[in-house]
């Protein structure tokens, strides 16, 4: 890789030898004084060839961001002090999913003292793990007359973790199975939540004596406090297909969004109470993350769900069964649009096996508008959606009446109302037939 000549210098050239020949021939003096300006343009920017082969360094502020963040790439051109070197300028490949500032991710500085740092602002615009290409970076000498093209670096790898929409629940678990979390239990036991105060019985910590109470009534009493509780909260993302079109954070989003979305917040919001969540993604049979707690695991939730992918495996009710087990009592949430068949059967395994199951329909609103009728007959499609829609309802029905409430993903209060109820039927006394 050598400086070449730029096409000004070539043209400079040309037009300088083609009219001092026709001053030389036609004996013109007028074409030697129009040709020798730009024959000494030549002569000078070849005397002032660089030598020096800049290098190239590359680096990114943050490559870890969440949707719609946005970091700076930076390129640093180093040439080993030739002050030749007149101008970079560098440019960046467009991609889909990254949005650059200046818009066409173009940028050229001088050199000054023989470096020059060029910067690009990069917004990611949808969850995933990708690259910023190489760039190209082009170095010029005086006057424009040869240029070099930097060797490119080495690409950078991005990882977009999905937004987290500020999710909320109120009645987060309904059936607890350990004594560790934050959510209030309805069993009495130790906590910080006050329960009332009850007369003194056997075995009552001393600590927990109500002097004033017990001065008044002349009787020793307690104060009685609820338990602090945790579970294993399960969520069930469906990766085996994509409904809908996909344009990132600031426009439609497809089910597979709307499911990595929704299980980013609620695994922050059910970690962030202290509870146990486990992450399974059924369009592969090795990934997923095991059940626990804590600001690392909601991390390793977050690499997962940016490597969640559209091409992941179809797998039946039998091997989702058998690859995915979970315990009889825990809470899971399925984020799904509910269109398989071997999904639904997975469903109703979960809940003859003593789950509580609650159904997040993740398929986008309009998706009969975003379907691509290029891939379909455009006089049958639209019917077949239809019926598979009311095929979908009536197996949703079906689903209720087996006790699992599907409701669609709509951010912060999504689940209150179904957990509500969940919770009132799990502390529901239980009758013996």
């Amino acid at each position: 890789m050598t400086w070449r000549p730029t096409h000004a210098q070539v043209r400079a050239v040309g037009v300088s030898a083609g009219l001092l020949v026709v001053a030389v021939l036609a004996r013109r003096p007028d074409a030697a004084v129009l040709g020798l300006p730009l024959a000494l343009v030549a002569v000078w920017g070849r005397f002032f060839r660089p030598s020096a082969q800049p290098d190239l360094h590359t680096e990114v502020d943050a490559d870890v961001l969440f949707e719609g963040q946005a970091t700076t790439y930076r390129l640093r051109v180093d040439s080993p002090l030739d002050p030749d070197i007149d101008l970079i300028v560098a440019a960046l490949p467009r991609s889909r999913w990254f949005r650059y500032d200046p818009v066409y991710a173009a940028v050229a500085e001088p050199v000054a003292d023989g470096a020059v740092t060029l910067e690009v602002g990069v917004r990611s615009e949808r969850w995933g793990l990708r690259s910023l290409e190489r760039p190209q970076v082009i170095a010029t000498s005086v006057l424009g007359g040869y240029r070099f093209r930097v060797p490119s670096a080495e690409p950078l790898n991005i990882s977009t973790l999905p937004l987290r929409e500020g999710f909320e629940a109120v009645d987060s678990v309904p059936r607890p199975a350990g004594l560790v979390g934050l959510h209030r239990s309805r069993r009495p036991g130790e906590g910080t939540e006050l329960a009332g105060v009850r007369p003194f019985r056997t075995g009552d910590r001393l600590r927990r004596i109500n002097w004033s109470v017990s001065a008044r009534t002349r009787e020793l009493h307690v104060t009685s406090t609820w338990s602090d509780r945790d579970t294993e909260v399960v969520i069930l993302l469906d990766t085996g297909g994509e409904v809908g079109i996909s344009e990132g954070i600031d426009g439609r989003s497809s089910s597979l969004d709307t499911g990595v979305r929704a299980a980013a917040s609620i695994a922050e919001h059910y970690l962030r109470h202290g509870d146990r969540v486990r992450l399974i993604d059924t369009g592969t049979a090795v990934r997923g993350v095991r059940a626990g707690s804590g600001r690392a695991h909601l991390r390793r939730i977050l690499d997962v769900l940016v490597h969640a992918d559209r091409k992941g495996r179809q797998q039946d009710e039998e091997q989702l069964a058998r690859r995915h087990r979970v315990r009889s009592d825990s809470l899971v949430l399925v984020l799904s649009p509910l269109l398989r068949q071997s999904m639904l059967g997975y469903i109703v395994t979960l809940v003859h096996s003593g789950c509580t199951v609650i159904a997040v329909d993740t398929l986008p609103p309009d998706v009969a508008d975003v379907l691509d009728p290029e891939r379909h007959d455009t006089k049958n499609w639209p019917l077949a959606w239809r019926l598979r829609l009311l095929e979908r309802r009536s197996e949703l029905d079906r689903l209720g009446d087996l006790g699992v409430p599907t409701v669609g993903w709509r951010g912060a209060g999504t689940l209150d109302e179904v957990l509500r109820d969940a919770s009132r039927l799990a502390s529901a006394p239980r009758m013996r037939s």
